[in-house]
């Protein structure tokens, strides 16, 4: 049987933990920020961790991770 191949675009992008959780920074962070208001910027900072219904699809992109 092939190997299977990683989806390197989602690879770049997520961070799994050691629990299997899985991390992404939040995002439209590039420009057009100064119109936003303090809490929402001060958010995007943090990474966000997904949803189980997300992760599900993601595993199967990522198979040896």
């Amino acid at each position: 049987m092939p190997k299977l191949k990683t989806n390197k675009g989602i690879n770049k992008r997520i961070k799994i933990t050691k629990n299997r959780k899985m991390k992404i920074k939040a995002g439209g962070q590039n420009h057009f920020n100064a119109r936003e208001r303090g809490n929402t910027t001060r958010n995007k900072r943090r990474d966000n961790t997904l949803s189980a219904a997300n992760t599900r699809g993601i595993d199967k992109m990522l198979p040896y991770s």
